[in-house]
């Protein structure tokens, strides 16, 4: 664990803005030791895991952000749904389904874990 930053929680309403509300609350919460090269990317995934949560999993919504003293970052959204969301291939024309895809992408590891009454899908970045 990092002796600069512990582990920081939030809890979202499922309502478009939580997407925003994620990317601030990254930012406020940074590890100003271990986190300023994957903030842009931490955020970015954060958005699309966030997002999909409020669209497809429902109630209730956190977002955990753990600096585990590496120059990287452990980001975690968890939902009300048991559903696990799986990576597949948006067309060039399409206008969403990309979010697993790009944390699959910009990672260096991401899972899901299944909880009772619902699941938390987590990332980390490397720095």
């Amino acid at each position: 664990m990092c002796d600069v930053t512990p582990p920081a929680l939030l809890d979202l309403s499922p309502h478009p803005q939580a997407a925003r509300e994620a990317r601030r609350f990254l930012e406020e919460n940074d590890c100003p030791v271990h986190h300023s090269r994957v903030l842009d990317e931490a955020q970015l995934l954060a958005t699309e895991l966030v997002t999909n949560a409020v669209a497809h999993g429902g109630p209730p919504i956190t977002l955990r952000l753990t600096c585990d003293g590496t120059p990287g970052m452990l980001v975690a959204v968890s939902d009300g749904s048991p559903r696990v969301p799986v990576a597949h291939e948006a067309s060039p024309e399409a206008t969403s389904g990309r979010g697993v895809a790009l944390v699959d992408l910009l990672s260096d590891a991401w899972g899901v874990d299944a909880g009772q009454g619902g699941k938390t899908v987590w990332f980390h970045l490397p720095a």
